[in-house]
């Protein structure tokens, strides 16, 4: 019976890492003592001794060209031996060799930076730069012109004249309401005050929608060595078997939350639908003695502050279940700094991450297997319920409602009243 000894992949990155970095160490101490030609020399045998892999070993190790060490593995094997006719070997005087390509040709930096000034990107007062463009294309219209480089040089001088490969950073909010800051601290002295009452405060939100079949997912999880999810090679929609609608509600002061994935539309009554799944499956029981419920949520969306069907449902939820609503909106352009965002969206992100979501069941055991160090909960139910879009509210449905609007930006903060006239 033949025994097979198969490491995980992490444990063999490890290893691989660790020989890396031993080898680092002792030619840190020897490089101070070794000639170029001992280096060469030291490093081949170092890569013979490792096997397979060894050259690319070293080289990252030692920073010594893969193809030098190449050349130090053939001196060793045909025992070739630079001396004079007096046997002294010689080593070359400082200075010699081959000169640098940027000292033969003397405009070659300067050409690559006019090719790249047009597509660069980054701030004028900023040392650092990037391209859009690749170093393949750069080298081909840099030997076009008579400078004949390799990509590889064109990496290596795009490191020198300070460019960087970079992604893009989420940082423009567009223009601030002159009252963001005032908001903010006004919804914050809500949020103290009800939770020294022991009033429920929760964060409200839609999350992005979910196309349901084998599509690829961001990140990377553990699988098999060679064993990748095989997923499909496009992600159309007309491709799906549906899609998961997520809207989540957040109980920002027990860190538990729920969230509906539904499989219709994302309008005010499913968000309010979400809010009443909460508060039968989770609020109530927490909350046995609760009069009043704090919402905060974005400005837009099907929990919009403009949003006429989201205060008709929220009258209508009052009223089921006995409780005033008071409901604070986030101002124009600031919904990340919703709690419900980094407090559990992005953990139930994290949990599904480089996995097919195949359908909404896997959605729904996903989210309501998301947990964290510090004790988030999370429960999910299917809503496949049908929800019609583009209902009409007149003034005289709106004007119904027992809404009362705070003298601080009434149309952000108010509250729906259980009864009339409180």
């Amino acid at each position: 019976m033949v025994e097979f000894n198969i490491l995980p992949c992490y444990l063999q990155f490890m290893i691989s890492q660790g020989i890396v970095d031993a080898i680092k160490i002792k030619f840190e101490t020897l490089k101070a003592e070794l000639d170029e030609r001992s280096r060469r020399l030291w490093a081949a045998a170092e890569a013979n001794s490792l096997g397979h892999g060894g050259v690319a070993a070293v080289s990252k190790a030692t920073r010594i060209a893969e193809s030098t060490i190449r050349i130090g593995k053939r001196e060793i094997a045909t025992n070739i031996s630079v001396k004079k006719a007096d046997g002294i070997r010689r080593v070359r005087k400082k200075g010699a060799g081959r000169k640098l390509l940027v000292t033969k040709d003397n405009d070659l930096i300067v050409m690559l930076d006019v090719l790249v000034e047009p597509s660069s990107r980054g701030c004028p007062m900023s040392p650092l730069r990037w391209t859009c463009k690749s170093t393949r294309k750069l080298a081909k219209e840099l030997s076009a012109k008579g400078h004949i480089v390799s990509h590889a040089k064109v990496g290596q001088l795009l490191v020198d004249l300070k460019y960087s490969l970079q992604g893009t950073q989420k940082r423009l909010e567009g223009k601030s309401h002159p009252d963001r800051d005032a908001q903010f601290k006004f919804i914050n002295g809500k949020v103290i005050e009800f939770q020294k009452y022991g009033q429920p405060v929760i964060s409200v939100d839609a999350k992005k929608k979910e196309l349901i079949g084998r599509f690829s997912n961001g990140g990377r999880e553990y699988q098999p060595c060679g064993k990748p999810e095989k997923v499909e090679t496009y992600d159309f929609p007309s491709m799906a078997d549906g899609k998961g609608i997520l809207y989540g509600v957040y109980d920002m002061t027990m860190n538990q939350g729920w969230v509906s994935v539904g499989t219709d539309h994302d309008t005010a009554q499913f968000s309010v639908n979400t809010i009443y799944q909460w508060w039968c499956q989770m609020g109530r029981n927490t909350y046995p003695n609760a009069k009043d419920l704090l919402i905060t949520a974005d400005g837009g969306g099907s929990n919009g502050s403009r949003n006429r069907l989201w205060k008709i449902e929220l009258q209508n939820f009052a009223y089921k279940t006995k409780l005033d609503v008071t409901v604070c909106h986030f101002p124009p352009g600031t919904s990340k700094w919703n709690k419900i965002e980094h407090r559990m969206f992005s953990h139930i992100t994290k949990n599904w991450r480089g996995r097919p979501l195949t359908s909404h069941e896997v959605i729904v055991n996903l989210i309501a297997n998301t947990t964290t160090d510090k004790g988030l909960k999370i429960k999910a139910g299917l809503d496949d319920k049908e929800y019609r879009t583009e209902i009409k509210i007149s003034d005289k449905e709106l004007n119904s409602i027992n809404l009362k609007r705070n003298d601080f930006h009434g149309e952000w903060n108010y509250t729906i009243l259980f009864l009339q006239n409180q």
